[in-house]
């Protein structure tokens, strides 16, 4: 762990409660959306029909995301939904990709990062729903096919927030507990670069692409 480690917890009292916040994540976090909007800005400066490589970049991502976002989702809905999209994806990977550099951690890393996102996914994926069903068309979703599977159609739709937060936030800290072993057992000599790369860079990538995936099919099975 980081210097940044020792900071550990923020706690607050509130209306007779204590709020902790983990300092480490909230930094990190920070730091994440610090360079997403230096390349923003950087990507978007200067545009031309000749990009910089930075202008390379950010479109590449927008096309692929954007097309992504067409397939699963129809055109109106796919206009509305593809900035989310594009900016979730961004996030995720750069959050992941974060651990590769010394001192400084994933901010997926810890479970309330997940988790928040898988939430936010959730409610947006709900109040499509909702726009372009209509509620009571919505509602009575969850009645079908009989009306006492309700119960278990809402466990169903809670468990999605559980799943795809626990996928994200386990194979990142999963990757990480394996590299501080076999670091600990090779003393930081040979495998531990290699094992960083391939789990910041390859595992990081798939994990941030598989979560934005299931996002935008969420979002797609409430509004059809």
């Amino acid at each position: 762990m980081g210097d940044l480690g020792r900071l550990h917890q923020l706690i607050v009292p509130f209306f007779g409660h204590n709020m902790t916040f983990n300092i480490e994540p909230i930094i990190m976090t920070w730091i994440v959306m610090t360079i997403l909007i230096l390349f923003g800005f950087l990507a978007s400066r200067k545009k031309s029909l000749l990009p910089g490589p930075l202008q390379v970049v950010g479109e590449l991502f927008v096309a692929q995301l954007y097309g992504l976002a067409d397939d699963a989702l129809d055109k109106e809905l796919s206009k509305k939904y593809a900035p989310l999209i594009c900016a979730l994806f961004m996030f995720l990977v750069l959050s992941n990709w974060l651990g590769i550099i010394p001192h400084l951690e994933e901010p997926t890393k810890d479970l309330n990062t997940p988790l928040s996102l898988g939430l936010m996914g959730f409610v947006i994926a709900h109040v499509a729903g909702i726009r372009v069903k209509g509620l009571k068309k919505y509602i009575s979703a969850y009645f079908e096919p009989m009306f006492f599977m309700m119960p278990l159609n809402l466990i169903g739709e809670l468990a999605k927030v559980v799943s795809i937060a626990f996928r994200l936030f386990g194979n990142i800290m999963g990757g990480s507990i394996i590299i501080l072993v076999v670091s600990y057992l090779t003393y930081s000599v040979i495998l531990p670069p290699f094992l960083n790369a391939f789990f910041g860079l390859f595992v990081g990538t798939i994990q941030a692409f598989v979560f934005t995936m299931l996002t935008v099919v969420y979002i797609s099975v409430q509004v059809k």
